[in-house]
C-alpha cells in the first residue's frame, strides 16, 4: 500500500492549497478516505474524512474553509484549503481505513505565514 502527498507549501494567511493524495496497493473505492494534521508538540488529529459513498465530516475548525472529495477513477482524495490561517500550519497526512486495516501517507508540509 502507499499513499503519496503532494501540494503542500508556504502561503500567506488567506491565502488556498490543494493537496492530493495519489493511493496504490489498495482498492480505492473500498476505503474511507482522510486527511489529518499534525502541527508541532501537538497531537496528530483529523481534519477531514470521506466515506466509501461520499458522506463527509470535517473538524470544527476548518469548517467552511476546507473541501475534500475524492476521484475513485484517479484513486485519489483530495484537500481544497480556502482562507488559511497560521494556526493551519501543520504536516498534513493521508489516511485510508478499511475495516481493521489502516495506512498512512508520508505527510506533506503546509506553512501559513506572511
Amino acid at each position: 500500500v502507499q499513499l503519496v502527498e503532494s501540494g503542500g507549501g508556504l502561503v500567506q494567511p488567506g491565502g488556498s492549497l490543494r493537496l492530493s493524495c495519489v493511493a496504490s496497493g489498495i482498492i480505492f473505492g473500498n476505503n474511507y478516505m482522510g486527511w489529518y494534521r499534525q502541527a508541532p508538540g501537538k497531537e496528530r488529529e483529523l481534519v477531514a474524512r470521506i466515506t466509501r459513498v461520499g458522506s463527509i465530516n470535517y473538524a470544527d475548525s476548518v469548517k467552511g474553509r476546507f473541501t475534500i472529495s475524492r476521484d475513485n477513477a484517479k484513486s485519489t482524495v483530495y484537500l481544497q484549503m480556502n482562507s488559511l490561517k497560521p494556526e493551519d500550519t501543520a504536516v498534513y497526512y493521508c489516511n485510508a481505513q478499511f475495516l481493521s486495516y489502516e495506512s498512512w501517507g508520508q505527510g506533506t508540509q503546509v506553512t501559513v505565514s506572511s
